[in-house]
């Protein structure tokens, strides 16, 4: 009878602690903030298609078309300033910020790359980006964007799991972004996790099923580069192989050489900081604008149109896959906001349309190979590239050889690089917070020891 008695307390103890104002508090938070994270990113995303179109309307034909030419460096100008001046940690994709903010978990330094601040500057700077025709994406921004809400909810709610938030509002991110909730559980686990905490695991489910839910009530229900009809055969196996090698292979290619450039310019020291990223962001706008120009303005923002076509069959302009890869390279280092997702599946279908192009071969199956080859060596993340393509594309039939040619991109992008483009930018950012930090203590020592 007594054990009775103490277990009905216990049951009435922690249905108390459960319906407590700061428990209700805390739920509120977190479910308003999944919610929200839904409604932002398909707000942004209208945002980005309607700057998109509009870049489009104004270099469509005859002298317009020479426009970028001053409107892009320009346009890359005042975005890398402002995020310079405005915005400081708002510049690139804004997934190494978050995984730098999980890698700081108390240090003051989180705050500057995961704030509500930085949701809105994100938005408005990568918007304005593809106003001037920048290659960049918003899925990237989109994982900062839900890693910030999320963070912010917690601070509102006094929530101890900061980590495990930024975890999930990450994973809601992609999910939102890409209408792909099982590829940013997969994201969540390989990318931003490391190291998956079974605590976390409802917390990253619920946040994905209501950040995708209320961005499908906006945007609807769609595949994101529609539905794919390519199919495979055992005939196709040297296409699948090909794809992930020179995939890989390409895709490694950019991860070294963003990294190689991004070491050298941290490394340029100038009394003018500002000025130094005005030359960096007009010299790249400029590349983008030329490589634009020259490819008949197909290099320009996102390339969704373009992969979408080549997995329906439709291979683009010969050039297409050597100016989107310049003009995102050039994007990527120009120091503006804007993401990484996109323009490298667009960049890796056009890679694998040319493949069949000059190999022969279907058109379509090869670009979503390629896709899968180029992201896993651009990534290193396989898993998510393999869910996430097998996702935009609504193909299931081909998820053997995607997975094929992911692993095979990854395995090469391993040997030719061993850093991880995220990890790798992940820990400038923890380098660069942890400096400030330092200098920020130093400032207080020397105030307290002349007030001493």
């Amino acid at each position: 009878m007594s054990d009775f008695r103490f277990s009905r307390m216990a049951v009435l103890r922690r249905s108390k602690a459960m319906v407590s104002p700061r428990q209700l508090r805390a739920q509120a938070a977190f479910w308003l903030a999944a919610v929200a994270i839904g409604v932002v990113s398909a707000g942004f995303a209208l945002m980005a298609d309607f700057a998109q179109e509009s870049f489009e309307r104004l270099t469509g034909g005859g002298w317009r078309r020479f426009l970028p030419l001053i409107v892009t460096p320009v346009g890359f100008m005042l975005c890398a300033w402002a995020a310079f001046r405005f915005v400081p940690g708002s510049q690139g994709s804004g997934i190494p910020q978050a995984m730098a903010a999980r890698a700081l978990r108390d240090l003051p330094g989180r705050g500057n790359y995961l704030s509500i601040r930085i949701v809105v500057g994100k938005i408005v700077l990568t918007v304005a980006g593809l106003f001037c025709g920048a290659s960049i994406g918003r899925e990237g921004p989109t994982v900062q964007i839900g890693a910030s809400i999320m963070m912010a909810a917690g601070k509102v709610a006094d929530l101890a799991t900061m980590r495990g938030l930024i975890l999930a509002g990450s994973a809601a991110g992609i999910a939102a972004a890409f209408n792909t909730p099982i590829a940013g559980i997969v994201f969540a686990i390989e990318e931003m996790g490391r190291s998956f905490q079974a605590r976390t695991n409802g917390v990253v489910l619920l946040t994905v099923i209501l950040g995708g839910l209320s961005s499908l009530m906006i945007l609807g229900n769609y595949t994101y580069f529609g539905v794919s009809l390519a199919s495979a055969g055992i005939h196709d196996a040297w296409l699948v192989v090909l794809c992930g090698l020179i995939g890989g292979l390409a895709g490694a290619t950019f991860t070294k050489i963003v990294l190689a450039v991004t070491r050298r310019l941290r490394r340029w020291r100038d009394p003018v900081p500002a000025r130094k990223v005005l030359i960096v962001a007009g010299v790249a706008g400029l590349i983008v604008a030329v490589s634009g120009v020259l490819a008949g303005g197909s290099t320009w923002g996102t390339g969704y149109t373009q992969a979408r076509l080549a997995i329906e069959g439709t291979a683009p302009d010969a050039g297409f896959f050597a100016g989107k890869f310049v003009a995102t390279l050039a994007s990527t280092l120009s120091g503006i906001p804007g993401g990484l997702f996109a323009p490298s599946l667009s960049v890796g279908a056009g890679l694998g349309a040319g493949i069949a192009q000059i190999f022969g071969g279907s058109v379509a199956l090869a670009a979503v190979l390629g896709m899968a080859g180029y992201f896993a060596g651009v990534t290193q993340s396989p898993l998510t590239t393999i869910v996430i393509i097998v996702e935009m594309t609504g193909n299931h039939m081909i998820i053997g050889p995607v997975m094929v040619a992911a692993m095979i991109g990854f395995a090469l992008a391993r040997v030719i690089s061993s850093e991880a483009l995220y990890a790798t930018q992940a820990r400038f950012f923890v380098a660069d917070a942890l400096r400030l930090h330092r200098a920020a203590q130093q400032v207080q020592a020397e105030a307290a020891a002349r007030r001493g």
